[in-house]
């Protein structure tokens, strides 16, 4: 980011495919909010209830019963500056030092870092690449100990685009209701759907495991910087009410959300869901990921799992063609000679230095001239290993395989 930064202060112009922020790729937010956001500003100077305006957090709580989530009441739905601040709040009220959170790998770093943050430990559970990038129940199982206070379940994931089948998340919820953990649903990409798929809600699949739910209009309603998000509790809450109190403890002492902020909640919920045009197919992010997909695999080397969902995809570099040992300074000299910036995959938490992700938000043309640099730039890299020749025979070994 630095890099970039001072690129940019000389005068070059740097592709952006390290983060999702749709507005400066011309993913506008939908008129309706932006005039319902104008409209109350006279009525945003002064501070609002610490937990956010009556009709945002009654539009919150008519979305969770669309969703399936039973018991949800006015009182157990917090507003946010964006998910992210509701994000630490929930880690902070929860965690003393030395207690454990289970946390995806790859994971939004931002999780991580909040754990960090409250005194806690990280503790990151494997999701598999070879299964669609689905978290490893095994894995998570074995690393559950008498510390650990909740789970992280990031669905639809970032950074893989993933989507959680059914049958998955009643597994996560039973192993949390066996140990007696507090789920942490990252839903912010609920609606960001290819091809057809459904998102279950996981609050929707018990009324007896606490279930801290998270979600914002910065995705599904491209509204990144008015900092609009939300945390609705779910559960038994009973045997919460210490937790339940930090919690409106810490909102209160942050005073409040963003008031504009919260006045573009009920219009976004109860609209037109602009999102639908984008995603289904035609539409223009629908358009982008496949093109995306098609250029990263295309290049020699490159494995991806096709996202189901969000704006992203992980794609893998293979360590024998690629022998990287320092992917942060591999992707920093991709920076410097290319001017696409992307991130490296353990800065998503992931334990080797063999993946990045890739934001598709570009229009076609500037994607397809992005993703042609970083192909340069890889076969370079390629010549300078001296691995171009594995490539021919890791073709062969495919080309007699298929013909088995």
């Amino acid at each position: 980011m630095d890099k970039a930064r001072k690129m940019e202060e000389e005068g070059q112009k740097i592709i952006k495919l390290n983060i999702g922020n749709l507005a400066p790729f011309g993913f506008d937010s939908p008129e309706e909010i932006q005039q319902d956001m104008i409209r109350n500003l006279p009525n945003s100077a002064g501070y609002s209830d610490s937990k956010g305006i009556f009709a945002a957090r009654k539009a919150v709580m008519h979305y969770t019963q669309e969703q399936g989530i039973k018991g949800v009441v006015l009182d157990d739905i917090y507003l946010g500056n964006g998910a992210s601040e509701l994000i630490v709040m929930a880690t902070n009220g929860l965690l003393n030092d030395g207690d454990e959170m289970l946390i995806p790998a790859p994971d939004y770093p931002l999780w991580t870092a909040a754990v960090s943050l409250s005194g806690g430990s990280p503790v990151h559970y494997l999701c598999d690449e070879n299964n669609g990038w689905m978290p490893d129940v095994a894995d998570i199982k074995a690393k559950i100990t008498s510390k650990t206070k909740g789970i992280v379940i990031i669905n639809p994931n970032n950074p893989t685009g993933a989507l959680y089948s059914d049958a998955l998340l009643l597994e996560l919820v039973a192993i949390a209701r066996e140990h007696s953990l507090v789920i942490f649903a990252d839903e912010v990409y609920d609606k960001v759907l290819y091809d057809g798929v459904k998102h279950t809600a996981l609050a929707s699949l018990s009324v007896d495991v606490l279930t801290l739910t998270f979600n914002s209009l910065s995705k599904s309603h491209r509204s990144c910087g008015y900092r609009a998000g939300w945390m609705v509790v779910s559960g038994d809450k009973r045997r919460a009410q210490d937790y339940i109190e930090g919690l409106t403890i810490l909102s209160n002492l942050r005073l409040c959300a963003n008031v504009p902020g919260q006045w573009a909640i009920q219009t976004a919920l109860g609209g037109h869901q602009s999102i639908k045009d984008l995603v289904n197919e035609g539409g223009r992010l629908r358009k982008q990921r496949d093109l995306a997909y098609d250029l990263i695999t295309a290049i020699p080397g490159i494995t991806c799992v096709k996202p189901s969902a969000a704006l992203y995809m992980f794609p893998r570099l293979d360590p024998q063609i690629y022998p990287i040992t320092d992917d942060q300074d591999f992707f920093l000299q991709l920076l410097e000679e290319t001017r696409v910036m992307l991130v490296q995959g353990t800065g998503f938490n992931w334990h080797s230095p063999d993946h990045f992700r890739i934001v598709f938000l570009p229009h076609e043309d500037d994607l397809r001239d992005a993703i042609g640099r970083v192909a340069q730039f890889l076969a370079k890299k390629r010549q300078i290993y001296g691995t171009e020749h594995l490539l021919t025979s890791k073709l062969k070994g495919k080309s007699k395989s298929t013909e088995n």
